[in-house]
């Protein structure tokens, strides 16, 4: 072994080191900034992170300039050094540190003569860049841009950890403050909620709501927006406050999605929702119902036989620009399930057969919440791998009939 390759050894040992593997995320690409920067002997080193939005490069960890971070230092994919290593997703390399190769001023500050930087990418993704700078001129060899490729990917799996442990942190405190665990009382109803998520795929737009009316109609919403993650609950967020607003105007349910999928065309486009409306009236004798793309609740009659209510289903919600709306009204039943997909998809079985099942699961129900406990039975042999949303609301003298 030459003394060369000696010393690319050591610095290879120094970044891939197993105790890094210790440090939690942003420890970890706070320490790689750190070595890089002396094993290679520069003057600075800095991992920047893509952004949400995909189109800008944050500061994120840093050496020798941790100013970039304190000042939340930004840059545009495409602009200066490292957004040109963004857009390209190449190695670069200049000698000329000034206002025309660089867009971040704090590099021609520190009086920088040289930079070399690499793109951060995991699983064909780019997720960022990481760049060195030396004062004093010197030349980047290929060994010094393998070490960077080295570091960067080692940098890029725990970015890609921090994204999705932020993004699963964010999604669930969004799914929480819009989905309480306790819902409003209702007057001469007793009410429950559960909300699921999904072994495999995490927390995305499935929501419930329940909301009184000043007229005295009654709201209750199911609901399903279709992907997963931050997104889907972010879009689901929007839905759910839009569909309030529209119902403060007009107690047709119909007419309410019909505004809700406009709505959703214009401002959401490429989303897709399932919802089921209803509308109780405030005489408490009627429900009007409407579908876009979701499953049939289930509504129980005066003995407590569970069966699905026979409603026509439309479009979903975003699925064809003014897709007709139907709405249908039938006596309130004593009780009513309503519920999404994950509830009874099953990779196996046609859902058809599952729902007959969950109809069958009930054997003289009780409060509301029994009836969700006794729905989420029907996962004791075949665990949910979907996002589940449940709500159940009876008449409360029929409840107390029955207990």
């Amino acid at each position: 072994m030459t003394a060369t390759d000696g010393d690319q050894l050591h610095r290879l040992l120094a970044v891939t080191d197993a105790t890094l593997a210790q440090l939690d995320v942003d420890d970890l690409l706070n320490e790689l900034a750190s070595r890089i920067r002396e094993v290679m002997d520069t003057d600075t080193s800095a991992i920047l992170l893509l952004d949400a939005s995909g189109r800008e490069l944050v500061a994120t960890a840093a050496s020798g300039l941790e100013d970039e971070i304190l000042q939340g230092v930004r840059i545009p994919v495409g602009e200066g050094f490292a957004g040109r290593i963004a857009a390209s997703t190449q190695p670069l390399v200049i000698d000329r540190v000034d206002h025309t190769t660089v867009a971040n001023p704090m590099l021609v500050e520190a009086g920088l003569s040289v930079l070399a930087g690499v793109p951060i990418t995991a699983a064909g993704r780019l997720l960022g860049v990481l760049h060195v700078g030396s004062r004093t001129p010197r030349r980047f060899g290929p060994e010094d841009i393998e070490l960077l490729r080295v570091v960067a990917d080692r940098a890029g799996m725990a970015a890609q950890a921090r994204s999705s442990r932020l993004e699963r942190q964010t999604t669930v405190a969004l799914q929480r403050s819009l989905l309480p665990a306790r819902p409003p009382d209702v007057d001469g109803f007793d009410v429950a909620v559960r909300y699921v998520p999904g072994g495999e795929v995490g927390v995305g737009g499935d929501w419930y709501d329940l909301f009184n009316l000043p007229s005295g109609h009654v709201g209750i919403v199911i609901g399903d927006v279709a992907g997963t993650g931050l997104h889907a609950a972010v879009v689901m967020g929007r839905i759910r406050s839009a569909l309030r607003a529209y119902a403060l105007e007009t107690y047709d349910p119909a007419d309410v999605l019909a505004r809700l999928d406009r709505k959703i065309q214009l401002f959401e486009p490429g989303a897709l929702a399932t919802v089921a409306y209803a509308v109780i009236d405030p005489a408490q004798t009627t429900l009007t119902v409407t579908l876009a793309g979701h499953l049939p609740p289930i509504r129980f009659d005066p003995h407590g036989a569970a069966g699905l209510v026979d409603v026509p289903t439309d479009l979903p919600l975003g699925a064809y620009p003014d897709t007709p709306r139907r709405a249908t009204a039938i006596p309130l039943p004593p009780a009513l399930l309503m519920y999404t997909d994950g509830l009874v998809e099953r990779r196996d079985r046609p859902v058809s057969d599952t729902i007959a099942e969950l109809v069958g699961t009930f054997r003289r129900p009780g409060t509301a919440e029994q009836l969700c406990l006794q729905a989420l039975g029907l996962l004791r042999h075949a665990p949910a791998t979907d996002d589940i949303a449940l709500l159940a609301i009876r008449r409360i003298h029929w409840s107390h009939r029955l207990v």
